[in-house]
This record gives structure tokens, C-alpha cells and sequence, in this order.
């Protein structure tokens, strides 16, 4: 996966996601608006066959990198909890 970032401020990120389209782009909008400091959290593609996301992100009280950072902790959980699961239930 590779980041271009467009633009860095204290309160807002703009970034491309190269090569992604919406499962993780969706999965990391919903991880962003989880956390009450993010005031908006969207991706777009530009065209339907698009394969690079362009993802917005603005915060209050929080810096945008930092609830980047977050989000992603956030999955990285959640996916160890799911990991968890599978194993339990299929012994």
C-alpha cells in the first residue's frame, strides 16, 4: 500500500490510498468515526474503476495524525479479537 499525502495540518489530513478502493478505506472511515474527536472521516473515488482513494480526514481536539494513529490501533484490536475467535471456534 502506498500514502501520497496532498495535505498535513494540525486539525485535517488529506491523503491518497494507492491502490485501495473501498474495503479498507471503509474499514479505516469507520475505525476514524468511532473517536469523538474526528469531526469527519470520508473517502472518494473518483471514478468507478478508480483504484486510488482519496481520504479526508478533520479533527477537534485531537490532531489528525494522532486519530489516524488511533484508528488504526483500533483495527489492529480488532482484528487480534476476530483472530482470537476464529482459532476458538474452529479447534
Amino acid at each position: 500500500m502506498e500514502i501520497t499525502v496532498l495535505e498535513s495540518k494540525k486539525d485535517s489530513l488529506e491523503f491518497v490510498l494507492k491502490g485501495e478502493r473501498h474495503t479498507f478505506t471503509n474499514l479505516l472511515r469507520e475505525a476514524l468515526l468511532q473517536d469523538p474527536k474526528v469531526e469527519f472521516a470520508a473517502y472518494t473515488l473518483n471514478h468507478p474503476l478508480d483504484k486510488d482513494a482519496k481520504f479526508i480526514v478533520k479533527t477537534d481536539g485531537k490532531t489528525a495524525v494522532k486519530a489516524l494513529s488511533d484508528a488504526l490501533k483500533l483495527i489492529d484490536s480488532n482484528l487480534e479479537e476476530f483472530e482470537e475467535a476464529v482459532k476458538k471456534s474452529f479447534k
